[in-house]
């Protein structure tokens, strides 16, 4: 069952998409609703946010203040720069109608009169795909005031509009967390806010603000068509519907595809993309994009792609990027790869995350190089700890979870890289924060420059 990607063609097209039932009865049938009905038929259908943190949808929808003495915006998440991510791309390039139609949607059971769809700099082609499928749909009336003549349920008028604006971001990856991404269509840097406020009391420019992602959006006119009852008993009960995972790595057919929620994450690797490359062995998995914890290739058995059972297996479901490595891989190469990434696209707000993403980088490169002692392998997962839970957003374990469990789950590829008797080059005291106050602390000093 296809309910974000089905096999039509040029789906993208607003005629192709109106012919085949969009913009129609689905429309119709909410604004006949009530507003919180609407919502509540997100709830029932137990449909959980795409992005990553897997929260209940309609659920973060009642945070919304009801009323409407206030502006009120819904802001869609676009700016997929996870590594191994690439599935809201697809949805732009193939099927951009349903996205809105399902923001039209979102926007009524909340009563948002404007709506944003923020969108990755580098995803320029994909912007411009989007750009003219909002044009097309307010040259139908389907946006903005002329809603009003167009959906008439029970014969009559609907005295509802919104207005939707496609915003291009400039690159940065720290975007991604939505107190950031507010702040960066604000006009302002794109750091991440304190919390509280939630951005349902205060977000952008201080008004109510909802945030969803491109693939979270995209299910509710498919919930609405079905109903929450059929929709809640695709895949697994606590994290139904559809899923978008895009495989990548040392596959022989890398690519998106939708499954049901909880199929298992051999089948996306040996029946959707066809099995690994040469027919090698599986080293390790990282099956929610790099940020999340990889899995180790004998450990795969029996793993279910959704939130509870990737959680049960010790990683999380994130932003559904399957990223597979064969038995060839060098692994601590990889996470330096990684690691790289997380440094370079550290917004430098927090302590713990910009200087220690740094410091983990440093170490890595000096036990790629041969140089690196057992003493590094300790004092990477030492830093890793150190920023994990220290900093104002995610970006700390995105950045600390890769190191901190590749090196619990693999400890074979740092073994096989570190001499137990090479000395240091230097050890520096310093004075770090421990229970009971400060205490001087031995560490390893890595003394590489910083480039």
């Amino acid at each position: 069952m296809k309910l974000i990607l089905p096999d039509i063609p040029n789906l993208r097209d607003i005629d192709v998409y109106i012919k085949n039932g969009g913009y129609g009865e689905i429309m119709r049938k909410a604004f006949s609703m009530k507003p919180e009905e609407v919502t509540d038929e997100v709830k029932r259908s137990g449909l959980r946010g795409r992005g990553g943190a897997a929260f209940p949808t309609g659920l973060k929808w009642t945070f919304m203040p009801k009323g409407n003495e206030r502006k009120k915006f819904l802001l869609i998440n676009g700016d997929e720069s996870e590594p191994g991510s690439f599935k809201d791309r697809q949805i732009f390039e193939f099927n951009p109608h349903q996205m809105i139609e399902g923001i039209l949607l979102a926007s009524y059971a909340m009563q948002v009169n404007h709506a944003y769809v923020y969108i990755r700099g580098e995803y320029a082609h994909w912007f411009r795909m989007i750009e003219k499928a909002v044009a097309d749909a307010y040259s139908k009336g389907l946006i903005g005031e002329k809603m009003k003549e167009n959906f008439k349920p029970n014969g009559g008028g609907v005295a509802y509009s919104v207005d939707i604006t496609v915003h291009k971001g400039a690159g940065a990856y720290i975007v991604g967390e939505e107190s950031a991404l507010m702040n960066s269509l604000e006009g302002q840097r794109g750091y991440p806010r304190i919390k509280p406020p939630f951005p349902a009391n205060f977000g952008l420019w201080g008004y109510p603000t909802t945030i969803n992602n491109v693939e979270t959006i995209a299910n509710i006119p498919p919930i609405l068509k079905m109903g929450a009852d059929a929709y809640s008993k695709i895949g697994e009960p606590k994290h139904p519907g559809t899923l978008l995972l895009g495989v990548s790595g040392h596959v022989n057919r890398p690519g998106v595809y939708e499954v049901p929620s909880g199929t298992l994450l051999t089948d996306m690797i040996y029946n959707y993309a066809q099995g690994v490359t040469g027919n090698k062995k599986i080293k390790m998995v990282i099956p929610g994009g790099s940020s999340m914890p990889p899995l180790r290739g004998d450990a795969l058995e029996g793993v279910k792609m959704d939130a509870e059972s990737l959680k049960a297996a010790g990683s999380s479901i994130g932003t559904g990027g399957i990223m597979v490595m064969d038995e060839d891989t060098d692994i601590v190469k990889v996470l330096q790869r990684i690691s790289k990434f997380y440094w370079h696209e550290s917004c430098g707000q927090c302590t713990p995350c910009r200087e220690g993403t740094g410091w983990m980088l440093k170490v890595l490169k000096r036990i790629n190089a041969g140089e690196g002692s057992t003493a590094d392998v300790a004092l990477l997962e030492d830093v890793a700890k150190n920023i994990e839970g220290r900093t104002i957003c995610a970006l700390g374990e995105a950045a600390a979870w890769p190191v901190k469990f590749t090196i619990q789950r693999f400890p074979e590829e740092f073994e096989a890289k570190v001499s137990s008797d090479r000395p240091h080059r230097e050890v520096n005291k310093v004075h770090s924060l421990r229970k009971g106050g400060l205490e001087p602390v031995q560490i390893h000093v890595p003394m590489v420059e910083r480039k």
